[in-house]
């Protein structure tokens, strides 16, 4: 029977799991210098027993970092398995595509796209892509199987010298369990033909331990034209020892197929000519697969550390997307094709050593990050996804080095400080192979006789390189009465697409000149500075551990490529400031509340005078520039709100059970309206979601749970885009205007419609051989 027949008749059955995944380290084991070793959860019986909660490198270094238990994330209900990352305080994961496509991320103010600036890991493999056809950083999170959490590691800012690019605003360390013995067996079904089956479970071999895991997942969604989705993912690790002391090989193999439904223009919605669950274009879609091979080796003593992980990847995606519809080309439509196909080397290398000055105890850090991606990409304009014209087809070898250091010195019981730095050195090299018959084709304005073709490999081919070093500094006050007080400072650098680096000629008509004017490339990288001044304390109320941060950051340039044009766009200095809350509430064994607010301040620094003089040009020229005038003048007028930058954030939840026995958990989440214009005209709608579970847990370890998701039905924004195009609606209404940059409106994809699901889980059987394969 095939997987996705299989996975057809099981989700008739309605199950999935939400369970306790062990506890294991993504970090460099500790050297004791008084750090406290965090409270242990308790596991529930029938789901996988937890191993000893260990503590991170270092004692916490800011009043932000935090380290989850993969039961903690499991304990909350989640739609779709990225989502399991807004476990991270003001963290958004949304999604304006298929469920296949990489995530819309947003924390602190950073409109992150796909992952720009937000560094991703698994079991020490990075999931943000450089130079990606689609977004720089490019993070496709939805190969996690958020059941097999050990840990997930947190930080906020550039204040940590082992976090590199992408990392500016923050880095998620996920790591999987390297032992399962009561195993995991699950199934779920539920609304709009939601199914999953998951199987895991360790068995001992030879001297060390063998866990496989293996998922099929499918899911239509809400819209019209269903994403069909489909997606089989497996992991198998042989590990031995522990993760302090120890090694381990893993593979994953990773497979997905979906079509998609992007953003729609508000405009024809409320006109009643488009439904918002509608498809501009139903052969919007793509697939994905990934692939990896990692290895981990570790060793401690009473006086040092050490921890090397390593890496091959193979990485494939195909994306078809249409946003501005039919802007560009009012006969076969707007739709790109992008593709990427890499091959992924990288290797990450630790050694903590533990010393002493004067009685005074001493942990200094060492480390070494380097990463090779071997890449090819380019897109397409196309209709159905068949080909019209070839707009980039590049090879690019891009490759990174990192060095970097930290000491931490505890000067008293109550006073400790790290002091540490980094350098970053990045190379990358960019061929076009676009073919020249395939270019896009060059027509007279007047005559529309063909004149040529945009042939613009040759002129955007070449190679940089640049260095980049970043200080950082943390002081830390405490405890005194369970409370501490922390002091961060540091440096960072946001890399750019290698692409915008080389960059010279116009895609469209491979002149030299841009709507900006003159098209100049962009520096390989890019430095950011912060800061950020916490507390955090368990003093208030027996059971209750909340935390306050203050922020700043600054950006040299917000340089962002945008994937559907293929071209870097240039961005000003930027600032973000605000605050973050957290507080967790136990107040007893069978009762816990948590709630989180996050609000930023973003803008951009300086006047963008190309912006002025463009939006003086639109005034001027009026009807007789673009025949949809005044229609194409709301946000693009100058201003200095950075775009889809989150302004508020905050969840509240709460959740009650035994190990046994009835179980539930209900849990709200707050998106805040945010610019999506510079000038703030266009806004998104606030986004206020409420889940719930209920279940119940037996005594011999199974359970059965229901999850319902948007209970209240909100019809608040998912993601939502400020920007011009053109509806086929439009055509009703006036004729095509030729050159346009189309009806400026917000493009939206709303939060999904209520639903349900239902799960039953509970061990893996034996089949009547023990936890033993010898």
């Amino acid at each position: 029977m095939h997987p996705c027949d299989l996975l057809r008749s099981a989700s008739a059955l309605a199950l999935t799991i939400f369970s306790t995944a062990a506890f294991a380290q993504a970090a460099l084991p500790p050297i004791d210098i008084g750090a406290e070793t965090p409270r242990r959860l308790q596991p529930v019986r029938g789901e996988p027993a937890s191993e000893p909660l260990r503590q991170p490198a270092t004692p916490d270094a800011a009043s932000s970092v935090r380290t989850f238990s993969g039961q903690q994330v499991n304990a909350i209900p989640f739609a779709q398995p990225a989502e399991a990352l807004e476990i991270v305080p003001g963290l958004i994961v949304a999604q304006h595509s298929g469920s296949g496509k990489a995530n819309q991320y947003f924390l602190r103010g950073f409109a992150l796209d796909h992952g720009n600036d937000l560094a991703l890991t698994l079991d020490g493999m990075p999931l943000n892509m450089p130079s990606f056809v689609h977004g720089q950083g490019y993070a496709d999170a939805n190969f996690i199987i958020p059941e097999l959490f050990s840990s997930v590691d947190v930080r906020k800012g550039p204040y940590f010298a082992d976090e590199g690019a992408f990392a500016s605003a923050g880095a998620v360390h996920t790591q999987y369990v390297d032992r399962l013995r009561e195993g995991l067996l699950s199934a779920s079904g539920g609304s709009f033909a939601w199914g999953r089956l998951l199987g895991a479970k360790s068995y001992a071999l030879g001297d060390g331990e063998l866990l496989a895991a293996l998922e099929l997942g499918m899911y239509n969604g809400p819209w019209q034209n269903a994403d069909r989705a489909r997606r089989v993912n497996g992991v198998a690790r042989w590990s031995q020892g522990t993760q302090e002391n120890g090694l381990s090989v893993t593979a994953m193999a990773f497979s997905h197929h979906w079509m998609a439904t992007d953003q729609v223009a508000q405009h024809p919605v409320d006109q009643g000519l488009f439904s918002r669950w509608g498809s501009n274009d139903p052969s919007d879609g793509g697939n994905a697969a990934r692939y990896s091979l990692s290895a981990r080796w570790s060793q401690t003593d009473q006086d040092s550390a050490s921890r090397i992980e390593g890496y091959v990847i193979r990485n494939m995606a195909n994306l078809a997307d249409d946003t501005t519809y039919f802007l560009k080309d009012p006969i076969f439509g707007d739709q790109v094709r992008q593709f990427d196909r890499r091959s992924v080397f990288g290797l990450n290398a630790t050694h903590a050593i533990k010393w002493s000055v004067a009685e005074t105890p001493v942990e200094t850090r060492f480390g070494l990050q380097g990463r090779y991606d071997d890449i090819r990409n380019g897109f397409s304009d196309t209709f159905h996804r068949t080909p019209l014209n070839v707009v980039r087809d590049d090879y690019i070898k891009e490759g990174s080095i990192g060095l970097w250091t930290d000491t931490t010195v505890r000067w008293t019981p109550w006073l400790r400080t790290t002091v540490g730095g980094r350098f970053d050195f990045w190379s990358a090299d960019v061929r076009s192979i676009q073919n020249p018959l395939y270019a896009p084709k060059l027509f007279d304005e007047d005559t529309g006789d063909l004149v040529g073709s945009a042939w613009s490999g040759p002129f955007n081919s070449g190679a940089k390189s640049m260095t980049m070093g970043s200080p950082k500094a943390g002081l830390v006050l405490g405890p005194f009465h369970d409370t501490e007080f922390f002091l961060n400072f540091g440096e960072g650098l946001q890399s750019s697409d290698a692409r915008g680096t080389v960059q010279t000629v116009n895609l469209e008509t491979a002149t030299p000149f841009g709507e900006t004017g003159r098209i100049l490339s962009v520096p390989l990288l890019v430095k950011t500075r912060g800061a950020e001044a916490g507390v955090r304390t368990k003093a208030l109320l027996d059971g209750l551990d909340t935390s306050l941060s203050v922020f700043w950051q600054d950006f040299d340039a917000e340089n962002l490529f945008e994937g559907d044009e293929g071209t870097t766009k240039f961005g000003r200095p930027s600032r973000r400031w605000g605050f973050e809350w957290t507080g967790h509430y136990a107040p007893t064994s069978w009762l816990r509340l948590d709630g989180e607010v996050s609000a930023t301040h973003a803008r951009f620094r300086g006047s963008d005078l190309v912006n002025q003089a463009r939006y003086l040009a639109i005034i001027t020229g009026g009807a007789d520039a673009d025949a949809i005038f005044p229609l194409n003048l709301p946000g693009n007028s100058p201003g200095n709100y950075l775009t889809n930058a989150p302004t508020v954030v905050a969840t509240g939840g709460v959740e009650f059970g035994e190990k046994t026995g009835w179980f539930g958990a209900l849990r709200y989440r707050y998106f805040g309206s945010r610019p999506l214009t510079e000038d703030g005209r266009i806004r998104s709608l606030a986004a206020g979601t409420l889940n719930a579970r209920f279940g119940f847990r037996f005594d011999n370890g199974w359970k059965i749970q229901a999850d319902a998701f948007n209970i209240t039905n909100n019809r608040g924004d998912n993601i939502a885009y400020g920007y011009g195009s053109f509806t086929r609606s439009d055509f009703l209404i006036l004729a095509h205007p030729g050159e346009s940059i189309g009806i400026m409106d917000r493009h939206f994809k709303t939060v999904d419609p209520r639903a349900v699901r239902v799960t039953v889980s509970g061990p893996f059987p034996d089949f009547g051989n023990g936890h033993s394969l010898r």
